[in-house]
């Protein structure tokens, strides 16, 4: 899974368009980051800002967009409606996938040191990221607001955790942290009320309501304090409007841990509770972008409820969960811009997206990639299909019943391992290209010469890693061929032979690519263990191909 981290900084300007232009332009100068949206306010006097890349790419736009705020912006003649203490008033990072919370709040201390150090802002650590529990709500340090800063700064209980413990007048100070990615959600209704959106919203929201007795008087406990009654669902904040433009009321919801609350899950339960009340809920909307993986478990949750939760590909996986959600209902929702995966998807103009005539076409002309590696990938991607595929046509057959389960892991995994195929197809042509771009820098001075070398090594080993990553992968395509061909429909045993054969073409070819590689590597030690092990995988995959062909031949019918 790639590693992918969203980026929300907050900048203390929102009227000045030039001002805002030279900030996000730091950040689109980043190469494995990209910008998704910008969000000026002029009453705020603010801009919201959402960008997304892989880790270290998202700490250095980050660090560059707030040594650009702290040029452009000065605090010491800003005002506006929302509540702020520095030029970069905020910047949380929000993990979307392949990443922990951990590595977040390393990344996080990484950028508070790096801004406190060098630029000279004080830095406060919040959310998951805070030094101390006091300091985990974002409300709560900025308290007072850049106003109260001066004071503040002189009280050593709210010394920074990084940069220096004195006020900056132009910059002021800026909060760094982790948090959870916040899905804003709004279920349709087929009703103009906006109180029964609300009754709804009120049963359902964490916070819940106020407790009343029978005669409609709010409970109050031993200490006099107002009791609430909670809401069904954790994590979630919800309220009940009227659209005037759509003509229905909705209950709209912030879901703050798709782990605790998932996006079908709310839908589902806005469903029951639209039914006690006598209304039909008529589709959803999400506001803003969602992670990929919130429409893979819904759509999952609908594939199984239907039966048909077995290896399914992923593009028909997102599409059930559109169709189930009704999230074309209010506005189209077309996935390569509202999902974060498929926005940012290095691949949208790679090999992948090319035609099968297109791919030949460009793999026979006379450019050096796409070459062998890819087409290493390839086959392994059409194994892992065609082991899917007659896992599927099993699964569900009265004669094979007692392989269900085993059919629907298959299946699974197939699925899975064809998407990491696939991913290599591009990577091994990408890794050639960076050779070739490391081989292209300078070289007249010896600064300069130590520096392409040292970028020829690393894209050395990259372009062999690449090859070797295909390789070790077709192991796993070998078992679920032996699955296919041991307890798989014997109508489709010459699928499940193929898929064996294309396993084997595919190490095959990946070896070829390591050991044509291996001479670009200095490390003679690193250059052995490579060879070694590469050996060692097609031997093993040779012999399990050959032996599951055997296997095969036995099953074809006379």
């Amino acid at each position: 899974m790639r590693k992918l981290i969203e980026c929300v900084p907050n900048f203390s300007e929102g009227r000045d368009s030039e001002i805002i232009r030279q900030i996000t332009a730091e950040i689109e100068g980043i190469a494995q980051v990209r910008l998704l949206n910008v969000d000026p306010g002029a009453d705020t006097n603010r801009t919201v800002v959402t960008f997304v890349g892989e880790p270290g790419a998202v700490v250095e736009a980050a660090f560059l967009a707030i040594q650009k705020a702290a040029e452009v912006i000065d605090m010491s003649r800003h005002s506006g409606t929302h509540p702020r203490m520095g030029a970069t008033d905020v910047c949380p990072f929000i993990p979307i996938s392949g990443v922990t919370d951990e590595e977040c709040v390393e990344l996080a201390q990484k950028l508070g040191r790096s801004v406190g150090t060098k630029l000279g802002i004080p830095i406060y650590l919040y959310g998951k990221a805070a030094s101390r529990p006091e300091r985990q709500n974002l409300p709560d340090i900025r308290q007072g607001e850049y106003e109260a800063l001066p004071q503040k700064m002189a009280d050593p209980t709210f010394k920074p955790d990084f940069g220096p413990s004195v006020f900056n007048a132009k910059s002021g100070a800026t909060v760094i942290g982790v948090r959870d990615f916040m899905l804003a959600y709004n279920v349709n209704l087929n009703t103009r009320d906006r109180a029964l959106a609300k009754e709804i919203a009120l049963n359902l929201r964490e916070s819940g309501r106020l407790k009343r007795d029978k005669q409609g008087r709010l409970v109050r406990d031993a200490e006099g304090k107002k009791v609430r009654v909670p809401g069904k669902l954790s994590r979630v904040q919800a309220t009940g409007w009227y659209i005037d433009e759509y003509g229905y009321a909705q209950v709209t919801m912030n879901l703050h841990d798709l782990r605790q609350t998932s996006l079908h899950q709310a839908f589902e339960s806005v469903v029951a509770e639209a039914a006690k009340l006598g209304l039909r809920v008529m589709g959803s909307e999400l506001i803003g972008m969602a992670p990929k993986q919130s429409l893979i478990e819904a759509g999952n949750y609908y594939l199984q409820r239907q039966g048909k939760q077995i290896g399914v590909p992923e593009k028909q996986v997102i599409h059930t969960a559109i169709l189930s959600l009704g999230l074309n209902d209010t506005m189209p929702f077309l996935p390569e811009e509202r999902i974060i995966e498929y926005a940012i998807d290095p691949n949208s103009t790679g090999l992948v997206q090319l035609s099968l005539t297109d791919f030949a076409d460009e793999l026979s002309s006379n450019s050096p990639a796409p070459g062998g590696g890819s087409v290493s990938a390839l086959s392994g991607a059409l194994s892992a299909a065609l082991s899917a595929m007659v896992a599927s046509l099993t699964y569900g057959k009265k004669e094979y019943r007692r392989q269900n389960r085993l059919m629907q892991e298959t299946a699974v995994a197939g699925q899975h391992l064809k998407a990491r195929f696939i991913g290599l197809i591009d990577a091994d042509s990408q890794s050639f290209n960076e050779f070739m771009a490391a081989m292209r820098l300078p070289k007249k001075t010896p600064a300069e010469k130590e520096i392409r070398v040292a970028a020829m090594q690393a894209a050395s080993l990259r372009m062999t890693e690449v090859p070797l990553e295909t390789l070790c992968l077709t192991k796993e395509l070998l078992v679920l061929a032996e699955s296919v061909i041991k307890r798989g429909n014997s109508n489709a045993i010459s699928d499940a032979g193929v898929a064996a054969k294309q396993a084997e073409a595919a190490a095959f070819g990946a070896w070829l690519n390591v050991r044509v590689n291996l001479p670009q590597i200095a490390d003679i030690k690193q250059r052995k263990q490579l060879s070694d092990e590469a050996d060692e995988v097609l031997e093993n995959v040779q012999q399990s191909s050959r032996r599951l062909l055997r296997l095969v031949k036995g099953k074809l019918p006379v």
